[in-house]
């Protein structure tokens, strides 16, 4: 696909005069001791702070004044900052509290965010933000938020956006109150949490964000239009007057793993074990940062998702252990669940998920000048090495390269190398241009063995458009990276319009638009056709639907495909039509519902597909979620179905101290499983953590399959101090 014409048009779009808006600056005032962090801010240093507001509306009304006062004041000393936030409310009583977990989603309740670009670069920053709650929420931001994550949150407010790094726990503190005229917090956030430049005095980037839930409002300190999110660093405003140390960060975490183990099915003794690791954070500079770990355990982090899969490719879980997701946007290259040149899911499971003991690895990542560097290597089995270079240009623009490996160290004849160079331009505020090529390389494979993307966006109020190009040889092998599918090329388009209506207060816009997808093999030949046609109905209070959710849809197969047992689709090519809208009720109410329907043609048959999810929070501590999914595929080879059922639960006993729980059924993987998790967290995701796991058998041969119990400890000293 030539996407020389489809620059163009962009271009000439983007030529269109923007008024430039002036950013707003705030001062850090320096004192000596700072307040007592009680959520309160009745304490007298506040005062010395020159107060911050003049927030406008980002939803509903763009550029507007808030409907609600919004106070803020900035104040720091010699180790930490200080920020102090009273969130004035006509209407105390409609404030939405939301749950009290660390790390939720920021969609559902009143939050109060802060954006720091302490490097001033315009693309990358740190995210704070609390609730009336009280809860902890950090997270980084990459490359004004395109990713790196895992790929797109769905149903993510535009306050947000939808790719943050929510990930990385960082060491500070927040308190929150609640009285007659609204709500108020109150920021600690250490120096040594943060990464940024030499030189005394400092100007960081910042943009503060309030929502109101209610009333689905989003305000601004620095406005940014609409069509874009808190994470454009670029339209961030000024910090002027910080004076941050050059001390360096000297963090040591040891932990120690208990578990007992087992495997009913072998019969085997149960296999106890007593194991200790450590990890350390070493600041080489303000900037350049050095992490080691030994001994690796994430025992800690939550059982994936279960899905469904009718289709003959691979499918995608998301990285959810957090050493390989701290600093995880500056080694994203390619296309999330594509082509993703490194998926550091590669290193320490194997291709059953099944855990591979990590002996040992180290991260180097930080920014020297406009320089962000990336160096990562893991001992796990094999040895995994990672290099990442990005170089930030003016106006959105960046170049980088990437060298990922993969070397048994037991066989000199096996092992791979990635490498590849990617880069974006940003022309105006509409248009990003994207691309990235890589090569790689493998003992006694033959053949091209490379991917090249190309793609463009243009979003303004009113339009969003998208184009991209995608091409994978046969040879291409990224061993520690992620593919949809092998050999294809792949062309995309779509189309959307945002149409809003001011004058109904009870809707807030329509969003009508066109989808084209299509795979092909490499000389031509189809492999997967979507054309979506669609109009998404958005509601004032958060609820959603979409009609008619139309795909006309085409699979063409090479080779006969055992969809399920017994049930083998020949050779062909398969068009058809398919129904596929879906809804969420009003998300942040106590109770509400989200789900779809699919009905359509499906290979040699019909599919019938039905997925809903119950959530109900009944107070900001409990939340559950009960998800169902069922398809029922009629083929001229044979009939199935498939079930999916989850049930999540979550008891908060404060934010730092939880249980969560999660039981999933699948007729497919023919299991029932249970893992529940106690959390009692301390600084940065550190604290005492208990496990179950239980896995059961539910086909021919139904049965217990194995129980875990595992019980961690992990605490952070600070030998900076």
């Amino acid at each position: 696909m030539d996407l020389l014409p489809t620059a163009v048009v962009l271009a000439s779009l983007a030529a269109q005069p923007a008024p430039v808006l002036p950013r707003p600056v705030a001062h850090a005032t320096r004192i000596a001791k700072g307040p007592v962090i009680d959520g309160r801010l009745d304490d007298s240093v506040w005062l010395a702070a020159r107060p911050i507001g003049g927030f406008v509306q980002h939803e509903p009304f763009d550029g507007r004044d808030a409907t609600e006062r919004t106070e803020v004041r900035i104040l720091f000393d010699r180790g930490a900052l200080y920020i102090g936030a009273r969130l004035f409310d006509q209407n105390p009583a409609g404030i939405i509290r939301g749950e009290t977990r660390r790390d939720l989603a920021l969609k559902e309740q009143d939050t109060f965010m802060i954006l720091l670009d302490t490097f001033r670069d315009r693309q990358n920053g740190f995210l704070f933000a609390t609730t009336p709650a009280g809860v902890e929420h950090d997270g980084q931001i990459n490359k004004e938020g395109e990713g790196g994550f895992g790929g797109p949150v769905g149903n993510a407010p535009s306050v947000t956006g939808a790719n943050e790094n929510v990930n990385w726990d960082g060491t500070w503190e927040v308190r929150t109150t609640i009285d007659e005229q609204g709500w108020s917090a109150e920021f600690r956030i250490p120096f040594e949490t943060l990464r940024y430049g030499s030189g005394k005095p400092q100007v960081w980037g910042l943009n503060l964000a309030r929502f109101i839930r209610r009333k689905n409002e989003e305000d601004f300190w620095s406005p940014v239009p609409r069509q874009h999110t808190l994470f454009r660093v670029s339209m961030a405003g000024s910090l002027e007057g910080l004076e941050p140390p050059s001390t360096r960060t000297l963090l040591l975490t040891p932990s120690v793993v208990g578990s007992l183990q087992k495997d009913y099915r072998a019969n085997t003794a149960t296999d106890a074990a007593l194991e200790f690791g450590a990890d350390a954070k070493i600041g080489l500079t303000p900037s350049l940062t050095l992490d080691l770990t030994y001994n690796t355990d994430f025992a800690q982090v939550e059982a994936d998702d279960q899905q469904v899969n009718l289709t003959r490719f691979n499918l995608f879980f998301p990285e959810k252990r957090p050493f390989f997701l701290e600093n995880a946007g500056v080694f994203a290259f390619g296309t999330p669940q594509s082509a993703d040149i490194f998926f550091s899911r590669r290193i320490g499971l194997d291709r059953n998920n099944q855990q591979v003991p990590i002996d040992g690895g180290g991260r180097l990542s930080g920014k020297i000048g406009r320089l962000s560097l990336g160096l990562l290597d893991v001992q796990a089995g094999n040895n995994y090495s990672v290099g990442r270079v990005i170089y930030d240009l003016p106006h959105r623009s960046r170049i980088g390269a990437i060298a990922v490996s993969r070397i048994n160290t037991d066989s000199t004849g096996d092992h791979n190398v990635t490498f590849g160079l990617d880069g974006k331009l940003g022309i105006g505020e509409a248009i990003s241009l994207d691309g990235y090529a890589a090569h790689s390389e493998t003992p006694g494979s033959t053949g091209r063995s490379n991917v090249v993307n190309l793609s463009g966006t243009y979003t303004t109020r009113t339009w969003e458009l998208g184009s991209a190009f995608r091409r994978v040889d046969a040879g291409f092998r990224p061993d520690v990276g992620y593919l949809e599918r092998p050999a294809f090329q792949f062309i995309s388009l779509r189309v959307l319009r945002h149409l809003r209506t001011p004058n109904l207060a009870w809707f807030r816009e329509a969003r009508p638009h066109i989808t084209f997808r299509q795979y092909d093999d490499l000389d031509g030949k189809p492999q997967s056709r979507l054309l979506h046609i669609d109009t998404h109905f958005v509601f004032a209070n958060g609820a959603f639907f979409e009609l008619p959710g139309v795909n006309f849809t085409r699979e063409a197969l090479r080779a006969p495909f055992e969809i399920a047992p017994g049930v083998i689709i020949p050779m062909g090519t398969y068009d058809h039509f398919e129904w596929a809208p879906i809804f969420n009720t009003n998300l942040s109410s106590p109770y509400s519902i989200s789900g779809g329907v699919t009905l359509g043609g499906f290979y040699s048959g019909h599919k019938k597909g039905v997925t809903l999810t119950l959530n109900a929070r009944p107070t900001d501590r409990i939340n559950s979620s009960l998800r169902w999914s069922y398809d029922d595929v009629d083929l001229a080879e044979g009939s199935f179905h498939r079930t999916l059922v989850g049930f999540r639960f979550g008891y908060a006993f404060s934010p730092r101290v939880f249980i969560q729980g999660l039981t999933q059924y699948s007729n497919q993987a023919e299991s029932l499983s249970a893992n529940i998790r106690f959390g009692w967290l301390g600084p940065a995701g550190t604290g005492l953590f208990v496990v179950f796991n239980e896995g059961r058998a539910s086909g021919e041969e139904p049965g217990l399959v194995n129980r875990v119990v595992v019980v961690k400890f992990t605490k952070q000293l600070d030998w900076a101090r």
